[in-house]
């Protein structure tokens, strides 16, 4: 009872400067209305060197004692379709960031998206750490053993979403970096769909929920930490775009007809592969109020683009 007391006190994480100093729409009311001011790279970049964090230093020794005394079996299987989500999704946009940062039209641009590299390659590092410390899978000892268990988590969604849709435009930056167009899609899946929507939405709501039960405060910690740095992602995101839809009014369409194609793919990811109806709810919350946080998110900062 105390640890779950002491998780409630303090301003919610959300509310925290050093998540409100990413400017990333979603934190803010104001962009309802399309008000917000953002950072630009040169300002992303520096935001950068001021939240580095370092996954050796996390402890996770309280949370392999939760997760196999305090969480139940049936628990522990229903959490890990997001930590599979988490843990694969991390080292497939790690390696698709390359081409991306290449393609990119400004050094500015690209000296943030090699930042964001460094964080892919963090993330990855610190749900291994968590998967081998805490004991997740028994008998998967290296990286590759663990990702290819974890497999079977996935639903076939998130095949679609990561290894044709977001791939078929990396691929096209690999051998065509000046392809506009492709560039822009590539952009508005992994920062607005992949990372806004999904990413940030299962963050959000795994966290609270391991906060209010008082479990796992090393992967709280570590998560919390990879939470900032995809607001961050986001908010390159969002500034790459804004200038584009600036630069040609044209791209509006590109952005929304790569939305119209993704966004049914991206709300089956959010469905967890074990659930039978739409009346799931996991961690707390339904079907419903998770696909209602993730469509307010996209729309704060679409407003702040311009689409909405």
């Amino acid at each position: 009872m105390e640890a779950k007391e002491a998780a409630r006190k303090g301003p919610s994480r959300t509310e925290r400067e050093d998540f409100r100093a990413t400017s990333d729409p979603a934190l803010q009311e104001p962009a309802d209305r399309g008000r917000v001011k953002l950072l630009d790279y040169p300002e992303l970049y520096r935001l950068w060197e001021r939240q580095q964090w370092a996954t050796q230093d996390l402890d996770f020794s309280q949370d392999r004692v939760d997760w196999h005394e305090r969480i139940d079996e049936e628990e522990r299987y229903q959490r890990l379709y997001g930590l599979s989500s988490f843990f694969i999704g991390e080292q497939k946009v790690a390696d698709e960031l390359g081409p991306m940062m290449r393609a990119a039209p400004q050094e500015t641009q690209r000296i943030f998206l090699a930042t964001q590299i460094a964080d892919e390659a963090r993330h990855v590092q610190f749900f291994d750490r968590f998967f081998s410390e805490v004991g997740v899978l028994e008998g998967a000892d290296e990286l590759s053993q663990r990702l290819e268990r974890l497999e079977q988590h996935l639903n076939p969604a998130f095949g679609q979403l990561f290894d044709d849709l977001l791939k078929t435009r990396v691929d096209r930056l690999g051998q065509e970096p000046g392809d506009t167009r492709a560039l822009i899609e590539a952009v508005t899946l992994y920062h607005m769909v992949i990372e806004g929507m999904l990413a940030l939405t299962g963050q959000h709501f795994i966290i609270d929920y391991n906060e209010r039960e008082g479990t796992l405060p090393g992967f709280v910690e570590g998560f919390s930490n990879v939470a900032r740095d995809e607001h961050r992602h986001i908010a390159f995101g969002v500034r790459f775009l804004t200038d584009a839809v600036a630069e040609d009014d044209a791209n509006r369409d590109v952005i929304q007809g790569m939305l119209e194609q993704a966004l049914p793919v991206a709300d089956g990811v959010l469905d967890p592969p074990w659930a039978d109806d739409d009346t799931w709810e996991l961690f707390g919350v339904s079907r419903d109020e998770t696909h209602a946080f993730a469509a307010t998110c996209l729309s704060r900062r679409l407003k702040v683009i311009g689409l909405v």
